[in-house]
């Protein structure tokens, strides 16, 4: 049994043989290596005279593996030698996390020293299968009244956001994350501006929003694995905390800097430009990370994911891709936010897929006629701008203008103001169609021809 025990113990001591390969060319964004028998998603070292840079294998070329690399390309030649590490990518993950700012390697860049209670599971996860996901039959808070009233927000939802710059979508997404009635949020933001990333930390976030959320940031000008990494760290982060049992808010800022990152990628490693020039592993990568979220029998993980949308165009195609895969979206107008409507949403243009299913009779029913009002208003709008449209030519059209001032102050909640609970949201809306109720028999009294 001694002699087995000295044996085990040698063996422990020796060092596994190194894996190696080398540069063949260097093309782009992508290396080609050759003599290096990795699988896609393997991590490797490239040595070269300017040091070593991490890299991953995202592509096979005949007998040689593409590798992408996590830092600067700069120095790196033809013959420089590149070595294997695992297999696959891992993420930092733990209690450690909540309260600071990491970067897509799961290091610290807040200034706060090391982290602590950390540990590491698996980068990417298989979604949950489809027939062991709960129903989503709990409403889960944002603290905004448009949300919580109009577009009900369920525990395991994923719902989009989809914006185009400059209409407040970083504010709404911080105002969530902050006052959340989930246990911890986690924030990606991908490919944001570097000035940004601090902005949205000590001003939209703030310290107290900071205290239950983990922030993961990687920067427009950081390499496009990077800015995937990023995406599926918060994710795995997420999960982490969820399996424990947690109710979690993912929020990620933005899914369409992460779809152009995944172009690079899937173009970097040879594949063929397809719809608007985006591969098709963009799509299937989508749906991969998108579909990682919801809710398990120990927790939930509910994502908020921004889109970008230049000039509302929806059919663009990660935008129309998205819609497919979300549980809902949420359209921000930017017509709404030059007008200071803040947050800027399009309530008739944005649906929750769930709403009918965290909700009562009553508010479904409050909501349904509230948005009808909306978009009754909507239609005349330019008359009653002008000064066109005479009174009692429609009895919807008389009750939605005689009402959206109430609707607007029920829709309107500026940054400084006290978040609302779901149930009070709930209670104002409902009050607001008894007012409806009160107005709209007014209206019929005075014109009862017209509201028959």
């Amino acid at each position: 049994m001694t002699a087995l025990t000295h044996a085990l113990d040698t063996l422990d001591r020796c060092t596994a043989p190194k894996v190696r390969g080398v540069v063949r060319r260097v093309q782009g964004l992508a290396l080609s290596v050759g003599s290096l028998p990795a699988p896609i998603g393997a991590q490797v070292m490239v040595h070269s005279e300017s040091g070593s840079t991490p890299g991953e294998v995202v592509g096979l070329e005949g007998r040689d593996a593409v590798v992408m690399l996590l830092g600067d390309a700069r120095g790196v030649g033809r013959g420089d030698p590149v070595e294997l590490g695992d297999r696959e990518a891992r993420a930092v993950v733990g209690h450690g996390l909540i309260g600071r700012v990491v970067d897509a390697m799961g290091r610290p860049i807040d200034g706060a020293g090391p982290l602590g209670r950390v540990r590491s599971r698996p980068l990417s996860a298989p979604p949950v299968p489809p027939m062991d996901r709960p129903l989503i039959d709990q409403p889960l808070a944002t603290g905004l009244r448009a949300i919580d009233a109009m577009l009900p927000l369920g525990r395991g939802q994923r719902l989009g956001i989809f914006a185009a710059p400059g209409v407040g979508k970083s504010t709404l997404l911080a105002s969530c994350a902050k006052n959340t009635a989930a246990d911890v949020s986690v924030i990606a933001l991908v490919g944001e501006r570097g000035r940004e990333i601090k902005h949205f930390v000590e001003k939209a976030l703030g310290p107290e929003g900071l205290k239950r959320s983990v922030v993961v940031a990687a920067t427009g000008d950081e390499p496009a694995l990077l800015r995937l990494r990023a995406a599926r760290a918060a994710t795995a982060i997420a999960e982490d905390f969820r399996d424990a049992g947690q109710d979690v808010l993912l929020v990620m800022d933005s899914v369409t800097r992460f779809a152009q990152a995944q172009r690079q990628v899937g173009l970097s490693a040879g594949e063929p430009p397809t719809t608007r020039g985006y591969p098709p592993s963009v799509f299937s990568t989508l749906a991969d990370l998108l579909e990682r979220s919801g809710r398990t029998t120990a927790g939930s993980i509910t994502g908020l994911y921004s889109v970008l949308v230049e000039g509302q165009d929806m059919d663009e195609p990660i935008a129309d891709a998205c819609r497919g895969i979300l549980d809902g979206h949420v359209l921000l107008d930017r017509k709404l936010a030059e007008r200071g409507h803040f947050p800027a949403i399009d309530i008739p243009g944005s649906i929750s897929r769930v709403a009918g299913d965290v909700t009562d009779a009553d508010h479904t029913a409050a909501r349904r006629d509230v948005s009808r009002l909306i978009a009754a208003y909507r239609e005349v709008e330019d008359l009653v701008q002008i000064g066109a449209y005479a009174p009692g030519s429609s009895p919807d059209a008389d009750l939605a203008i005689a009402a959206k001032p109430a609707i607007d102050r029920l829709l309107q909640q500026a940054g400084s103001e006290v978040a609302t609970d779901f149930a009070g949201a709930a209670a104002q809306l409902t009050a607001l169609c008894h007012l409806l109720q009160q107005t709209r028999d007014r209206i019929a009294s005075m014109n009862p021809g017209g509201a028959g």
